[in-house]
């Protein structure tokens, strides 16, 4: 088997290779994370059939676990950690045309180091591990919404860093309530030993882990930072963030819930925060006219659904949150590169801007286009499985409530569907203003843009290509007993 510490040790290595080869040539720089990525891509592409057969635990330092270091490749990490090296792979494509304002070698080692941080998150099994690479992320986040160094970009880092300080914060004293009750940071370690620990201190600390990754997750109220973050940072950064950094969030959150500390109790409070997290993205961004702010606040409306899903806690509802995070990546990359670049060709984030360009730009055009039709979750995209699965799964469930939940969930789809549209139709059906001379040009701009569409209507078509990897997660979240079996060897 490929070590899977190569996964963060190669994007790793190749972000401080970068000024190397900058002494070699300035243009070399940009095709660094492309060449990390294609090898991360092809790793996890080995990796999946070996794992969904047997998990593979790596320890670090000589010790067996809980004495060591330690990474844990199971299906949920898998799965996550293919779903960030193709994401960023076809993000650090689209930027090598996009990114041109210098200095391109920091902006492409932070970029390198946000999937790095990623990368460790989703894979350790040490919950210290884990506060240290949620940081390599959230640092590399702030520096590149940032990157642009205009007043906007360098307001909304500040928020970014402001918000994201306190909820790292929060992971640390969650983290140091744990230690200082049972002596060890393996999470596997803490989840078979939690019920014998004070449960108001195993409260107090699920309340600070919740509130530090959710603030990542963007789950309201945690969410004020975000609108501004994404639409203030270039294209492919917004692309990275809404696609892959802010799912790390929902992961923490999840692992948290499901393997640590077993926390049944709290999941209708968490399927109920992630529906109003869903309205009020939903609706903030109906009353949107920056292309950018839109797609933001519909961010906050997706993470929300997750989150929803993850709360029904059943094997379809986790499958559904599951698939919903692989949808939502995937549109959601893509309709912050279309717009980026459509942005990039008028000039001006404005949807009005926008007008026209279906006939002056109609692969860009044709590409948002389908992204938004996927969000919908209209056939026959991938954001229709995901979507009819989560819907089915709360019915599923066969309380009153979650029927409750499913009409308001409905709701939101409408209102999210009335502003999509609206963009469409300024893109086909109205007279653009002063795009005589927009067009839109081939290349390494297009091509990610391409790959993504064709992924999204595949997927949509045969969902089979990614449902045994997803129930093999789901079956990982829900099954604690076989992940501290994993790593402690006890089954």
């Amino acid at each position: 088997m490929v070590n899977p510490s190569l996964l963060i040790a190669v994007p790793l290595a190749f972000a401080f290779s970068i000024p190397l080869f900058g002494l070699v040539s300035k243009k070399i720089g940009k095709y660094i994370p492309v060449v990390a990525l294609l090898i991360n891509v092809g790793i996890s592409f080995i990796l999946i059939p070996q794992i969904l057969k047997k998990p593979a635990v790596v320890s670090i330092g000589g010790w067996s676990p809980p004495f060591c270091i330690n990474l844990v490749v199971g299906p949920l990490g898998v799965f996550l950690v293919t779903l960030i090296s193709s994401i960023g792979l076809l993000v650090a494509i689209y930027a090598i045309s996009y990114i041109k304002e210098e200095p391109t070698e920091k902006y492409h080692m932070l970029f390198l180091l946000l999937i790095t941080g990623a990368t460790g998150i989703v894979l350790t099994g040490d919950i210290f591990n884990l506060f240290v690479f949620f940081e390599i992320l959230c640092i590399s986040s702030y520096a590149l919404v940032a990157y642009n160094k205009d007043k906007e970009g360098t307001e909304a880092a500040m928020k970014y860093l402001i918000q994201g300080s306190v909820g790292s914060s929060f992971v640390l004293i969650g983290i140091a309530l744990l230690y200082g009750m049972f002596g060890t940071l393996n999470m596997a370690d803490i989840a078979s030993r939690v019920t014998s620990a004070d449960p108001t201190f195993l409260f107090i600390s699920l309340a600070f882990l919740i509130t530090g990754f959710g603030i990542e997750a963007a789950v309201f109220p945690l969410n004020a930072w975000l609108p501004d973050a994404h639409s203030s940072a270039p294209s492919s950064i917004s692309a990275i963030l809404s696609g892959i950094a802010i799912k790390t969030g929902v992961y923490g959150v999840a692992r948290m819930i499901y393997t640590i500390f077993n926390a049944d109790g709290i999941l209708t409070f968490i399927a109920f925060l992630g529906l109003l997290t869903l309205l009020i993205g939903e609706m903030s961004a109906f009353r949107q006219n920056d292309i950018k702010r839109l797609l933001a606040y519909s961010s906050i409306g997706q993470i929300g659904l997750i989150v929803f899903a993850l709360g029904i806690a059943t094997s379809l509802g986790v499958f559904a949150g599951l698939f919903q995070i692989v949808s939502h990546a995937l549109a959601k990359a893509l309709l912050f590169l279309a717009a980026g670049y459509m942005i990039y060709r008028v000039g001006s984030k404005s949807i009005d801007s926008l007008s026209g360009l279906g006939r002056k730009m109609p692969l860009t055009s044709f590409a948002f286009t389908i992204g938004s039709f996927s969000l919908i979750g209209l056939p026959p995209f991938a954001g229709f499985i995901s979507k009819f699965s989560i819907v089915y799964a709360a019915i599923q469930v066969k309380k009153p409530i979650f029927l409750v939940f499913v009409v308001i969930a409905l709701i939101a789809t409408v209102i999210e569907a009335g502003y999509f549209f609206k963009v469409v139709q300024n893109l086909y059906f109205k007279e653009g203003k002063n795009v005589d001379n927009v067009t839109e040009t081939s290349g390494y701009i297009i091509v990610p843009m391409i790959i993504l569409v064709i992924s999204i209507i595949v997927i949509g078509i045969h969902p089979q290509f990614i449902t045994g990897l997803l129930k093999g997660a789901a079956g990982e979240l829900l099954g604690r007993t076989g992940y501290i079996g994993w790593v402690l060897g006890g089954s």
